[in-house]
């Protein structure tokens, strides 16, 4: 098939390489604009922007697509159908009606359970025991359009959000070069109205550790925002990034030390098993406690 391409991050880019490897020829790439990043604060391209000019595809990164002007582009690349995951932007109804069988989305939740931006973050914050991806056919509403395909994968009792991204960027991948090998005999299913949660983008100040929370939701916690933005801690005036934990049954005051790096909380504790101190690599435990004494108590 024809394909418009479109994403940003990371998530997106084993998508694009197994369209690419499919034999699909692929009209043009969109993504966000680069932005400023790192120390110099250059504008860097996305991943997805760099990973299309390697490939030798054409490139597109308008700030909006809510202009006649993108309508017209868009129209003129005479796609089959566009394919759509971790884009960033709205598609207005000019651009979803534009390809002849329609633009395809790639989620990472079994909707309609987490519709929205951080789907895989919110599954582990939650506790959730599965997740997945859906093919889903888009239209004006979040999320809301009917599923072609969906697999599910259970969430480990440990595993973090940067794992699970890994394992849903690959199933998506592969899910969607099925979907366009069957486009004709999938029928669309409508997401039901029961089940309907909304994954808030993830913003920084929510990080920061509440130990007064019980173990699990503590655990949860950490293991949700690793690695990125990272939970974390004062400790000892020092900003201590926390990247992976376990609920374990010990006992006492919130914030108390209970030897290595195990922290109570209002029921149960948490361990730490991996954390990264500011301007360092993340470490185990052992590592991080060397040459780094802990206090009775953290903030």
């Amino acid at each position: 098939m024809r394909v418009t391409f479109m994403g940003t991050p990371d998530f997106s880019v084993p998508v694009l390489d197994a369209l690419v490897a499919a034999g699909h020829e692929i009209a043009c790439v969109y993504t966000q604009p680069p932005r400023p990043a790192g120390r110099g604060k250059k504008d860097r391209p996305t991943p997805v922007h760099a990973r299309a000019e390697e490939l030798g595809l054409m490139v597109r990164h308008p700030k909006t697509l809510r202009t006649e002007e993108q309508d017209i582009a868009f129209a003129a690349l005479d796609p089959d159908v566009a394919v759509v995951v971790a884009y960033g932007l709205i598609l207005p109804r000019q651009i979803l009606e534009a390809p002849c069988r329609g633009c395809l989305n790639i989620h990472a939740s079994l909707l309609p359970r987490w519709r929205g931006a951080a789907p895989i973050h919110r599954a582990v914050m939650a506790g959730d025991t599965e997740t997945g991806v859906c093919i889903m056919q888009m239209e004006e509403g979040l999320d809301t359009g009917p599923v072609l395909l969906r697999e599910t994968t259970p969430i480990g009792p440990e595993e973090t959000t940067g794992e699970l991204h890994d394992r849903l960027s690959a199933m998506g991948a592969r899910l969607i070069v099925e979907t366009l090998e069957k486009l004709r005999d999938l029928p669309p299913e409508d997401q039901p109205e029961d089940g309907v949660t909304y994954a808030a983008k993830i913003d920084k100040t929510e990080a920061k550790v509440d130990w007064t929370r019980p173990a699990p939701e503590v655990a949860r916690h950490v293991n949700g925002l690793s690695p990125f933005p990272g939970a974390w801690c004062n400790v000892a005036g020092e900003r201590l990034k926390l990247l992976r934990a376990r609920a374990v049954e010990r006992s006492a005051n919130p914030g108390t030390v209970l030897g290595g790096l195990t922290i109570a909380c209002g029921e149960g504790a948490v361990e730490i098993l991996e954390a990264q101190r500011q301007g360092k690599r993340p470490m185990s435990t052992a590592e991080i406690l060397r040459g780094f004494p802990l206090p009775e108590r953290l903030d």
